[in-house]
Formats: C-alpha cells, sequence, structure tokens
C-alpha cells in the first residue's frame, strides 16, 4: 500500500546511484539534493554559480559526511553553458541514474537571452530541454533511472502557444504570466518525453513533482515591494499558508526515488501544503497535440533532437 504521509524517510537506499540535480545550491533542490545524499546517492549539483555551488557542496557534506558530492557550472539561460555543462558530465561520469531539473522561477523584469529567448521560458523550459536531451543518452540504458521535472500549481493558471514562446515581446510583461507559461511547458515536456521513452523501450522513465507553495528563495530577484506580496519567505500572511522548502521537497523526491511511481505520474501536495500524494494536472498539460507542437519548437529553438 502507497505511503499516506510519505516523507524522506521512505526514500529507499541510493548507494551506486548517480543523480543530477539542477538549481541545487538553495531552496527546494538544496533541500532535495541534501536528501538524495543523505540516502546514499552521488549528487552533482549543477548550478550557475561556482561559489555557491561549492558552499552548497560543503554544506551537504556536513549533514551527510559519508556523502559524494561535485559540481558543475550550468547557467539554463545559456545554451552554450548547457552544452558545456552535459559535455563535462559525459567527460566525468559513465551513467546517470537521475536527473531532477528543479531550477527555474521568476524573471521579475522583460528579459531576452543571448540566444533570443524570453529568459522566462529559457531558464525554466528551453534549458531543461535541452539539457535532458544532451545526457539523454547517459539515462536510457540505466535500469531504474528517471528524469524528475520540478512544476508548480502555476501551471493550472497557464497558457501556451507553442507558435510563439515570446507573446510579451511587444506588451507589458506579466512575469506571472510567463511564470505560469513555463510551468505548463514543463508538464507537456514531461508527459511527451515519457510516451517517447517507452516507444524506444528505454530504461528511464520521467515524471514531474511539485512542491506546492513553498518557502524559498524563488523570488530574490524580484523588488524588495514584491518580495513582501509574493514571497512565503517575507510575507508573512503567505508564510502562514505555506511549507518548508524541505517538506516542499517532498513531492520531486516521491517522483525521484518512490519505487511505485510510474513514468508520466505527477507528485505533489493536493493544494498549496502537504505530504506528496500523485496529483493531476490541467487537461491542457495532456493534449498530445500541444506537446507534439511544443516539443517541435522546443528542438527547432534549442536545436538539440531527441
Amino acid at each position: 500500500m502507497a505511503a499516506q504521509h510519505w516523507t524522506d524517510h521512505d526514500i529507499p537506499e541510493l548507494h551506486g546511484r548517480t543523480a543530477v540535480v539542477t538549481g541545487a545550491n538553495t531552496g527546494l533542490g538544496f533541500a532535495i539534493a541534501t536528501a538524495l545524499a543523505r540516502h546514499g546517492a552521488a549528487v552533482v549539483l549543477a548550478c550557475r554559480s561556482e561559489e555557491r555551488a561549492a558552499a552548497a557542496a560543503e554544506r551537504i557534506r556536513v549533514s551527510a559526511p559519508d556523502s559524494d558530492v561535485r559540481t558543475v557550472l550550468l547557467d539554463l539561460a545559456s545554451q552554450a553553458s548547457v552544452r558545456v555543462a552535459a559535455q563535462r558530465l559525459h567527460d566525468e561520469y559513465d551513467h546517470i541514474d537521475l536527473l531532477v531539473n528543479n531550477a527555474g522561477g521568476f524573471r521579475p523584469k522583460y528579459a531576452v537571452t543571448e540566444d533570443g529567448f524570453e529568459a522566462t521560458i529559457a531558464v525554466n523550459h528551453l534549458g531543461p530541454f535541452a539539457f535532458t536531451g544532451l545526457v539523454r543518452d547517459m539515462m536510457t540504458g540505466t535500469p531504474g533511472s528517471r528524469v524528475v521535472i520540478v512544476g508548480s500549481n502555476g501551471h493550472r493558471n497557464g497558457t501556451i502557444d507553442p507558435a510563439d514562446l515570446n507573446p510579451d515581446r511587444d506588451k507589458k510583461y506579466r512575469y506571472i504570466a510567463a511564470y505560469n507559461r513555463a510551468k505548463l511547458a514543463n508538464l507537456l515536456f514531461t508527459y511527451e518525453l515519457n510516451r517517447r521513452l517507452e516507444a524506444d523501450g528505454a530504461q528511464t522513465i520521467a515524471l514531474a513533482g511539485h512542491a506546492g507553495l513553498a518557502r524559498t528563495d524563488g523570488a530574490r530577484d524580484m523588488s524588495w515591494m514584491v518580495r513582501t506580496v509574493i514571497s512565503p519567505k517575507v510575507n508573512p500572511i503567505m508564510r502562514m499558508i505555506s511549507q518548508s522548502a524541505a517538506m516542499g521537497a517532498l513531492g520531486p523526491l516521491r517522483a525521484a526515488t518512490d519505487p511505485d511511481a510510474r513514468g508520466g505520474e505527477y507528485y505533489g501536495p493536493r493544494g498549496n501544503t502537504g505530504y506528496p500524494v500523485r496529483v493531476d494536472s490541467v487537461a491542457a498539460s495532456h493534449d498530445t497535440d500541444l506537446q507534439l507542437r511544443l516539443w517541435e519548437t522546443s528542438e527547432r529553438l534549442t536545436k538539440v533532437t531527441y
């Protein structure tokens, strides 16, 4: 019987397993990486700041003295950085058991990356899409391997047109709408990826997990005024209706490690807080035509072909 109150104590032994966690120097990513390391996994922190990644790795080693924790520089806003990071993993490891695409978040002001992509969709979707594609060959022959995409309840209010992933170029930028769009893209990607893995007979499955409303540093790039409104770490009312980063990490962790989890499933609290269970996503995320069109656009833009 599935655990009714699944916690990190339900994570199985992970010795001999290699996990890559993006955005792992703080917040959810740090909590996810720490839990995996404490259960024996060799963990790679893939972060955009070498200094912060090194500090996070040391903190994990303190809490899990026998852990194997390493870092790799990864800036998901840069397709060049994505390629360099993927090549480094190929150079240093012969396989990956678990890839947790956690990095993402808000972009407070309209911005375009060096590759010409709107920054929020770039960091939350196009970067992870390319990174996953470039390390996919390290996973598909590995028994029990998993790709986990960290989603959000924000996807429920998201809309997306794969023909135009930058609809804000000529009008007022709304960061919440951009974020919700990107999180819907995460689930469209997860479900299409899992279907393709199944069709290929790969030994890898793709799942998603969400944190509910967690007290993380996701709004750290916003102005102080905006943070006082939307950040559970700053706004006292939001703090009362949110949960800790460690609790929020349980949804992605269950997707990553629960032996009973299956490809294409989505785990997290039923609302903003609570223990992770299998949850449903909105109908749009299951639109196979929308999934395919986003996939084709993502391959064209990133030039990463699965």
